[in-house]
C-alpha cells in the first residue's frame, strides 16, 4: 500500500508515529565514553515477565513505549524464553536503569530490538557506554548486519545518537495502533509531550 501525499487522518484513540530503520555492515570502532564508568551490564538469562515489563516501563514510559506491552503473555514468555535473544540490565547504584536486548535468531544478523536508559541517566554518557556494550557483543557473534528501528516516540535525540554510533538509515515506515494509555497499557499521565486525542 502507498500513501499519497499530504495530510492523513489518524482516528481519536490511536497514535502515529514515523518509524526508521538502521543498519550497519561492519564493526564500528568504539566512541569515547566516560571512565571509569559507575554501571554494570549484568546477563539476565530467560528473565521473569514482571521483570522485563517492570524495567521496560522504567525505561520506555516517558516516550510511550508499548510494543512489550500489549502482546499476549504467551508470546512475550516465548521470546524471554528463546535462546536466541540475549537480554541485559545496566545497573546504576544497585538498581535495573537500562535495558539492551540483542536478538540473534535471524541467521547472520542482529537485531538491537531494544535499547534504552530511565531517565535520571540521560545526559550522563551512559547511554554511549551501553551502546559501545551493545556493538561489542554483537559483533563478537558471526554476523554480518546489526540493524534496529526507532521511531518519532523514541527519545528526540535517539535517531541521532544511532546515527553517530555507525547505524544508516535504510528504511521508513509509518505505524498506526492503539493509545496505550486508553486501554490500560500504560499510565494516563505518560508521555505527556503527546497529546491524546
Amino acid at each position: 500500500m502507498s500513501l499519497s501525499d499530504g495530510f492523513h487522518d489518524i482516528p481519536a484513540g490511536k497514535i502515529a508515529a514515523v518509524v526508521t530503520y538502521l543498519e550497519m555492515r561492519a564493526r564500528p570502532e568504539p566512541r569515547p565514553e566516560p571512565t571509569p564508568a559507575p554501571w554494570h551490564l549484568r546477563r539476565v538469562a530467560q528473565p521473569d515477565g514482571d521483570w522485563y515489563r517492570a524495567l521496560y516501563r522504567r525505561v520506555g514510559e516517558d516516550w510511550l513505549w508499548f510494543s512489550r506491552l500489549v502482546i499476549p503473555e504467551s508470546e512475550l514468555d516465548a521470546v524471554l524464553r528463546d535462546p536466541g535473544v540475549a537480554f541485559y540490565a545496566l545497573e546504576a547504584d544497585g538498581r535495573d536503569m537500562g535495558l539492551l536486548e540483542l536478538d540473534f535468531r535471524q541467521e547472520g544478523e542482529c537485531e538491537l530490538a531494544f535499547f534504552g536508559l530511565a531517565g535520571s541517566l540521560h545526559g550522563q554518557g551512559a547511554g554511549r557506554w551501553l551502546m559501545n556494550r551493545a556493538l561489542e557483543l554483537a559483533w563478537e557473534q558471526p554476523i554480518q548486519r546489526l540493524w534496529l528501528h526507532t521511531c518519532t516516540l523514541d527519545h528526540p535525540q535517539a535517531l541521532a545518537f544511532y546515527c553517530r554510533s555507525g547505524f544508516r538509515p535504510y528504511a521508513r515506515q509509518v505505524e498506526v495502533a492503539d493509545d496505550p494509555r486508553l486501554i490500560g497499557k500504560a499510565p494516563r499521565d505518560s508521555a505527556p509531550h503527546i497529546p491524546i486525542i
